[in-house]
């Protein structure tokens, strides 16, 4: 089964000091398992040079791609660009066909603001993206979005085809027992399955299940094995349903 994984890099001041609400992460999360991704890693990092230099170089090597969320733009925080180019040793280029798209936006020539949206990385490709207005910068296994959620989501599902991989396949049993009822019978069931993703999350005030149990695999069979073991395990009346 084909494997592959990703860091998303979200960079901004503003999410930092809780100014805006992070949501790009947690769309691409689950835009991400949805195409069989395994997300290893979340970073946010200050509109800070060195900082996004250093996170992006550690992503990039570490992982099979990495997704930056931010500091794309015409104002003097954008640094974006220039901090990911100086991670691969690159210099900061006026594209031409960045150019001849911004320029179409702006009445009376480009301005410094303008010239500044048309730059990307020295030999980085740019991804176009059906009707959006703006392609994808890549560079190397970075790909450079913007911050923007609405701009972010669209670019991300363009995306989506390059980044598809063999698929989790998942079971869900919701409980009415306890975590320290259940642990037991999930301790016992992850002996004889070790490779199974098993997760468990507790629910308060649910008027229907305490816990939320999530069975992953990437071999069908393998998790349809390990579903039916943990069944037998559990009692009956702390089963609330399946999925």
């Amino acid at each position: 089964m084909n494997e592959r994984n990703c860091a998303i890099v979200v960079i901004g001041n503003e999410i930092l000091s809780g100014k805006v609400q992070d949501s790009n992460a947690w769309f691409a999360a689950r835009e991400l398992r949805r195409l069989g991704v395994t997300l290893g890693r979340i970073v946010v990092v200050a509109d800070d040079r060195q900082a996004i230099i250093d996170e992006v170089r550690h992503c990039a090597r570490s992982f099979d791609f990495v997704i930056t969320s931010g500091g794309v733009g015409p104002t003097h925080d954008d640094i974006t660009i220039e901090a990911i180019a100086a991670a691969f040793g690159r210099k900061v280029i006026i594209d031409p066909e960045l150019k001849r798209i911004v320029a179409q936006y702006f009445t009376g020539g480009l301005n410094a603001a303008g010239l500044k949206m048309a730059e990307a990385p020295e030999g980085a490709v740019l991804i176009a993206a059906g009707d959006l207005r703006f392609p994808t910068i890549q560079l190397e296994n970075v790909y450079i979005l913007p911050g923007i959620p609405q701009i972010f989501e669209a670019k991300l599902k363009a995306l989506a085809p390059r980044f598809a991989t063999d698929p989790y396949f998942l079971k869900t049993i919701y409980s009415n027992a306890s975590e320290g009822v259940l642990a037991e019978h999930l301790n016992a069931c992850l002996r004889q399955y070790p490779e199974l993703l098993l997760g468990s999350y507790p629910k308060i005030g649910a008027d229907s299940y305490r816990v939320k149990l999530t069975l992953e695999s990437k071999d069908r069979d393998y998790l349809e094995r390990a579903f039916a073991h943990l069944m037998g395990l559990l009692p009956a009346e702390v089963v609330v349903k399946t999925e």
